[in-house]
This record gives structure tokens, C-alpha cells and sequence, in this order.
């Protein structure tokens, strides 16, 4: 009988409603999670008749559920200090794999596997741009994000040095005036590098370069003169001093062979010789020592960088994001992860930042976007409607009793 199956219908409906909201309520704390909201639609109609002006008589058959519609509004963001926590600011996924296949999700609690994958929590890689020759290659395929955890960063010898200095101009012939800058040979050892320039009137400075005694057994390049017009404007050497050469050192490395930057940004000089007190206000090199893996960090477009003991910072990777075009059309799977499919489109794969993707915060979470005031309304809504179906299913079997008992 319709009179049954009707509220029957809406007993349903109702029940899809409830555990629905009792979804949402209970994801209230799980991170990223993303409320959805189920709307109705009525079922198709009997014509029973027309009336006397012909307009046709119909009765509905009850109700269904429409659809269930995801809302993927932005939770707030919850700052957590922790390096492998990722929070996305704006539009797009999260791409990991699956067992093969990539899902996504907003969901960046994220961990450290024991050989420095960065995963989910189910275990699925985090994926991303690989680095190619030093450089974050976003045409490469993507791969699977790896931290250098446990690892040592090799040392680098030093090939380039630069002094910020001046030289007083009211100095007498004969004046020295030394400066020291730390170089690195290609063991990554350290050595004190010394400069030492000597006044020799007109604008003149010779200068003489060093190591400590015993460090290197020969070089070649390491005198000079450098010449300074009456502004104070070094003129001579006019670009930057080559093949400076410490050879033989003691320590068993390959000779050392720096170039002596004397001209900055615009060509600008690094040394002057005004009539100021003589010092040494920055050195630059570009060696470094060994170091051991410190920890990494993640920038706002995905750049994810491994620190070294000895400062130095490397990018190994590019987070990978993901632009749905239908993303009411997703799959939502557990853990959190989504899956695309025909109704979606296919996802289109880019980073941080670009082509209307958001932007990444490192040591931070998204939280849930469930609105509890919004669910406990939705719940007293569905509980009554639930509760006339019900009522409803109630009067239609006191009908039907009082209709046997009128035949019997």
C-alpha cells in the first residue's frame, strides 16, 4: 500500500539525513575534513485522473535523496610546530599514491617513513617534483617526496671569495692593513685564508695572499695591486681577480683555485679606499664543510628544503597540487582521499601558487569546516521530519486495523 511506502520513502530520507549530520559531527576534529549536506527530491507521480476543467489528477510516491554535496569551503588553520604538519591556503589537493594510483587530499598530517618518505598516515606517499642537477624540475613525472634523513651533505671546496672593506686613504706608504676570510678546501676542511695590503702611496695597495704555515706547500696568483681613483673607486684590477691557487695541501685535498670577487652587484666594487678608519665590514665564500641532516622545511609554493649541521640547505623536492574542475564529482575514500572520476575530470597537476592553486604553510593544519551549530539545526530539522514519517506510518496501521476490524 502507497499509504505505507510513501512515509516509508521519507523514513529513509530522513535516516540518510541523520547519518549524514552524525558523520559530520563525529569529523568535527579530524583534520581537513570536509562537511557535506544531503538535499531531496520527490519521486514520480501517478495520474489518478483529471478533473473537470482537465487539468490531470497526480499523487506523489514519497521522497529520495537527491544528492549528498560536499562542502569544500577552507577550515581555519592551526599553527602545530611540527616540521611534517602542511597546511593548504586556497584551492587544491594534496597528490599521493595509493597502491599506484594517485589520490588526493586536503589533509597535509604528514609523517616521516623510517627511510625518510614523507608519507600519510595510511602509509601513502606524499608526492612531488623531483630535483634535477640542483634544480626543482616541474616537467619531470612526479615521485614520491624523500627526506635525506640520516644522511651526510658532502663538503664543497671554495671557488669564489669577496671582502666588503676599506682602506684608509690617509695611510702612510708602507702601512699594512691585513683581513682574514675562512676557506674550505675539497675535504671540507677549514683553512684561514689572510690578505694582506699594504699602502704604497697614489691610491696604490699591493696585497699579498695566504695560508698558515704548513697548510699548502706552493700557489700560484696570490699577489697583486689594487688602484683606486680620487673618488676612492678601485679602477685596477677592472673585474675580478681568477685562479688564485694554494697547491699541495697538507690535508691530502686537491688544490684549492679561488676566484676573488672585487666587484658586486651593477659592477659596484666590494673594496673602497676613502680616508676612514681601515676594516672589514663582510666576507663571502661559497665552501662549506661536511654536515650532517638537521631537519627541512617547506615553503609557501611546496620548495621542500633539507637542512644541514653546517648551514647549508638543499631542495630535494616540489610538493605536487592538485585543481579538480568538478569536485563534487569526487570519490571520497577513507583517510580522507579523494578519488576523481568521469563526472570530476581528470585532475590537473601543478604547484603552490600558480594557475588559481593555493599557497602551502609549513608546521600548521587545516582544521575541520564543520559548522556544529549549523549540524545541531540540521539534526532538530531531520528529527522531526523523521518523527512525521514515522507518525505518519503510525495513523496509516491504526487506518488499517480499524478497516479489518469493520470487516470482520
Amino acid at each position: 500500500m502507497s499509504s505505507f511506502s510513501i512515509p516509508l520513502t521519507g523514513l529513509e530520507a530522513s535516516s540518510t539525513a541523520l547519518n549524514t549530520i552524525a558523520n559530520n559531527l563525529a569529523n568535527m576534529n579530524t583534520t581537513a575534513f570536509k562537511s557535506q549536506d544531503v538535499t531531496f527530491s520527490d519521486l514520480f507521480y501517478q495520474q489518478i485522473g483529471d478533473t473537470g476543467a482537465g487539468d490531470p489528477l497526480q499523487v506523489g510516491a514519497g521522497t529520495q535523496v537527491a544528492s549528498t554535496e560536499t562542502s569544500f569551503t577552507q577550515g581555519s588553520i592551526d599553527e602545530t610546530g611540527n616540521a611534517t604538519d602542511v597546511a593548504l591556503n586556497g584551492q587544491g589537493f594534496f597528490v599521493v599514491e595509493n597502491g599506484g594510483a594517485a589520490e588526493y587530499t586536503r589533509d597535509g598530517n604528514f609523517t616521516l617513513s623510517a627511510d625518510g618518505s614523507l608519507t600519510t598516515q595510511d602509509g601513502q606517499n606524499v608526492m612531488g617534483y623531483p630535483v634535477v642537477n640542483g634544480a626543482v624540475d616541474t616537467n619531470a613525472p612526479l615521485t614520491a617526496i624523500q627526506i635525506p634523513v640520516g644522511q651526510v651533505e658532502q663538503p664543497a671546496a671554495t671557488s669564489t671569495m669577496s671582502l666588503t672593506a676599506n682602506l684608509d686613504a690617509s695611510s702612510a706608504a708602507g702601512t699594512e692593513v691585513p683581513a682574514q676570510i675562512t676557506i674550505y678546501d675539497s675535504l671540507g676542511v677549514a683553512h684561514v685564508a689572510t690578505i694582506n695590503f699594504t699602502s704604497q702611496g697614489n691610491g696604490a695597495w699591493n696585497y699579498a695572499i695566504s695560508l698558515p704555515a704548513g697548510d699548502a706547500t706552493g700557489g700560484t696568483n696570490l699577489t697583486g695591486t689594487l688602484q683606486f681613483d680620487a673618488n676612492g673607486n678601485l679602477t685596477s684590477p677592472a673585474q675580478n681577480v681568477p685562479g688564485i691557487s694554494f697547491t699541495g695541501l697538507s690535508d691530502g685535498a686537491n688544490d684549492l683555485t679561488i676566484n676573488w670577487n672585487l666587484y658586486g652587484a651593477n659592477n659596484t666594487p666590494t673594496i673602497t679606499q676613502v680616508a676612514s678608519a681601515s676594516a672589514v665590514s663582510a666576507t663571502n665564500q661559497n665552501g662549506y664543510a661536511s654536515g650532517e641532516y638537521s631537519g627541512f622545511t617547506i615553503d609557501s609554493s611546496g620548495v621542500v628544503s633539507a637542512e644541514f649541521s653546517n648551514g647549508q640547505t638543499t631542495a630535494v623536492g616540489q610538493l605536487a597540487l592538485a585543481s579538480i574542475t568538478n569536485q563534487q564529482g569526487l570519490t571520497i575514500t577513507a583517510g580522507n582521499n579523494y578519488q576523481t572520476t568521469l563526472a570530476s575530470g581528470a585532475a590537473s597537476v601543478g604547484v603552490a601558487g600558480a594557475a588559481g592553486l593555493g599557497t602551502i604553510q609549513d608546521e600548521a593544519l587545516e582544521e575541520s569546516n564543520v559548522d556544529i551549530s549549523t549540524q545541531f539545526s540540521n539534526l532538530i530539522v531531520q528529527q522531526q521530519a523523521f518523527d512525521a514519517s514515522s507518525k505518519a506510518i503510525t495513523t496509516f496501521d491504526t487506518i488499517s486495523q480499524d478497516t479489518l476490524n469493520m470487516i470482520h
